[in-house]
């Protein structure tokens, strides 16, 4: 918990005079006030964030959590638990939806095992953090120990500690784990007491009948644990999963840090949630890639008050839509760094 604590105490709120100094900065540029829409404000909140304003772009990056949900013993996912690691071994080969989009948006995926239920053994390229193989089924007691949680927790601090050493401009979330749709719709039931039905959806495109049965395989869980909904560290050991909680880690050390930190679909913005319940100052530091197809998801962006960037009927994970979210927000640092004012262009200002 020591870890935790110190953590949530290096985080401080964004700089409102160094946002308000990159908007004048935007408002001079040779447009029409506020005509770049929410470029300006991916600019504004970079520079501020980042403290620089002209935020070097180079190195972006983008973690791949892994793990295993015991859950998926109750037959709530429509793919075996096995493809878990198959997909791990296709991150790493370069051809999963994340590596071809990562490339195109410039960035580095890290690929971390934080509990498969796999011995991967010393496999290049894969960073082992591995806390566990795998969560154990909620719908029959608590998913994680109070030390499992915490130790995947600090996985994802230290990345991002890690991450201000290396001088990363920007990091991403993104996971892989068969079965992870299920804790996320209980993570973010459990934190809003919204009814299960409401916040649980098809994942891998489960059908009807196998939807119900997810739902009340959700409400066994959340009956038989009792989450604390004032406590997103209970919730999360209770419902939660290993690459769930290092994601969480990850948002909360990049807040610490002052890095920006891109949020991907569904399972990552439960990570998300659940660091910025911890600390009222951490969804300063988020941007939401996109709206996940996951009718949950919705949720928890209005709870985290973060406005997704896209809307493209993206539901892979992976990381996907945070690759993409990245090239948005480039763009709209590039904006702010080359494009002329109206005294360097000789263009009268209206």
């Amino acid at each position: 918990m020591d870890i935790v604590q110190s953590t949530l105490k290096r985080i401080t709120p964004v700089s409102e005079e160094l946002l308000q100094q990159a908007q004048a900065r935007l408002d001079n540029k040779t447009k029409p006030l506020g005509s770049l829409g929410r470029l300006e404000e991916f600019a504004r909140r970079m520079a501020a964030i980042s403290g620089s304003p002209e935020p070097d772009m180079t190195k972006k990056i983008i973690f791949t959590f892994a793990g295993d949900h015991g859950v998926t013993e109750e037959g709530v996912s429509a793919f075996p638990k096995e493809v878990t690691p198959q997909m791990v071994f296709n991150f790493l080969a370069g051809g999963a939806g994340i590596n071809v989009l990562a490339r195109h948006a410039g960035a580095e995926v890290r690929v971390v095992d934080v509990g498969v239920d796999y011995d991967f053994g010393d496999t290049a390229g894969l960073i082992n953090r591995k806390v566990a193989r795998g969560t154990r089924n909620f719908a029959k007691g608590p998913a994680m120990s109070e030390a499992e949680m915490l130790a995947a927790l600090q996985v994802g601090i230290e990345l991002a500690d890690q991450c201000k050493a290396e001088g990363v401009a920007l990091v991403g979330t993104g996971e892989m784990g068969i079965g992870n749709t299920t804790p996320s719709s209980a993570i973010i039931a459990a934190i809003s007491g919204i009814p299960v039905q409401e916040l649980t959806h098809r994942g891998t495109g489960i059908n009807n009948e196998a939807l119900q049965h997810k739902i009340r395989v959700i409400e066994t869980g959340l009956a038989l644990n009792k989450p604390d909904p004032q406590n997103p560290l209970d919730v999360l050991a209770k419902v939660g999963g290993l690459e769930i909680a290092a994601i969480a880690g990850l948002v909360l050390g990049c807040a610490a840090n002052s890095i920006p930190v891109v949020i991907d679909g569904f399972i990552s913005t439960a990570g998300a949630l659940i660091a910025s319940e911890l600390h009222p100052n951490v969804r300063d530091y988020i941007f939401a890639a996109h709206e996940s197809v996951e009718i949950g998801h919705r949720f928890m962006l209005e709870r985290i008050g973060a406005a997704p960037i896209l809307d493209l009927g993206l539901r892979l994970g992976e990381g996907t839509g945070a690759a993409l979210a990245m090239t948005m927000i480039e763009a709209g640092v590039k904006i702010l760094k080359e494009m002329a004012t109206f005294d360097q262009a000789g263009v009268a200002k209206g």
